[in-house]
């Protein structure tokens, strides 16, 4: 039997259509008649709640759950809440999971343990020393700190997975903004952008690793990370959605220069980096250890996002 938590997030639903239903579990924070299942069971996740009644004969639990990270977050003190579920919050369900019997865990962090960027051929590793720059991030490397911490203590089976960029059907944010102006056929000012590299990852990708990682001998008490194995400049992933949407992207050839003094004035660093940065893995251990390739090209994965969104513009 599988516990998955998160099951209402982006990710969570992608992999609960994946697995069998009568194998799993769903640990979620309301009810709701969506889930009308007796193995559906309510729960946050925090410090001091108590998942015994959904932890009873489960062997694996996929922990999706997360506060998310959020771009300008209001929060007083934002590390102390993404510590509160991030870490602490994982850590007593992990605890919790050892108790009942629980042989695997597997843990979805995010890249943003490596930290931020990269420079052009030096992608991040598996191997990396942690280097979080914001509170999201640390407190998701404090808790992969102390889940193998625990995997040492007790023997429980910790498998840790550090997506990058998510995209795919349902997907929100930046992505589906980007995507939504190139169906609109509008010029776009990304034209220059052409020698930073990033590393996307459809949720098929992912969702098939971590279907993989369930039984996978080599996987416990490893990290590993995950794309499409395909990098792509920001003008090259526009010109991989107009095609996707069969409406070829019109690009305007803004120097990136411009980007920067528009950052820089406009107090938008963190945006502006991330559009004309690089942020590349090395996905080579992941390959190797669990003689694993994604399934999905990532044009294949930008064409079942597009058609989504063509047929949601429709409605």
């Amino acid at each position: 039997m599988i516990l998955i938590t998160g099951v209402t997030g982006f990710l969570g639903s992608n992999l609960l259509d994946k697995l069998d239903n009568d194998k799993v579990k769903l640990l979620i924070r309301n009810k709701s008649s969506f889930f009308v299942s007796n193995k559906c069971y309510e729960g946050v996740i925090n410090s001091t709640a108590t998942y015994t009644e959904a932890l009873q004969s489960v062997d694996c639990v996929i922990h999706c759950a997360a506060r998310v990270h959020v771009m300008k977050d209001a929060s007083v003190n934002p590390i102390d809440e993404y510590r509160e579920v991030n870490t602490a919050g994982t850590l007593n369900l992990a605890r919790q999971a050892v108790e009942a019997g629980v042989k695997r865990f597997i843990f979805i962090s995010s890249i943003k343990v490596n930290g931020e960027c990269t420079q052009i051929g030096s992608p991040f590793k598996a191997t990396d020393k942690p280097n979080p720059q914001d509170p999201y991030g640390q407190s998701k490397a404090e808790a992969e700190e102390q889940l193998l911490a625990l995997a040492k203590e007790t023997g429980l089976e910790v498998v840790i997975i550090r997506p990058t960029l998510v995209y795919g059907v349902g997907v929100k944010a930046n992505f589906a903004s980007l995507m939504k102006l190139v169906s609109k056929g509008l010029p776009l000012p990304f034209g220059s952008i052409t020698t930073n590299r990033r590393s996307l990852v459809s949720v098929y990708n992912l969702v098939d690793l971590i279907v993989t990682c369930i039984g996978h001998p080599n996987a416990p008490n490893q990290v590993f990370l995950v794309s499409d194995d395909h990098d792509l400049s920001t003008a090259e992933m526009v010109r991989q959605m107009g095609l996707a949407l069969s409406k070829p992207a019109k690009l305007i050839p803004v120097p990136v220069f411009c980007y920067s003094l528009v950052g820089k004035f406009t107090g938008k660093q963190d945006v502006v980096s991330r559009l004309i940065g690089s942020l590349q893995v090395d996905i080579s251990k992941t390959k190797q250890r669990l003689n694993w390739t994604p399934p999905y090209k990532l044009e294949d994965g930008f064409k079942m996002t597009a058609n989504a969104l063509v047929s949601e513009e429709k409605c």
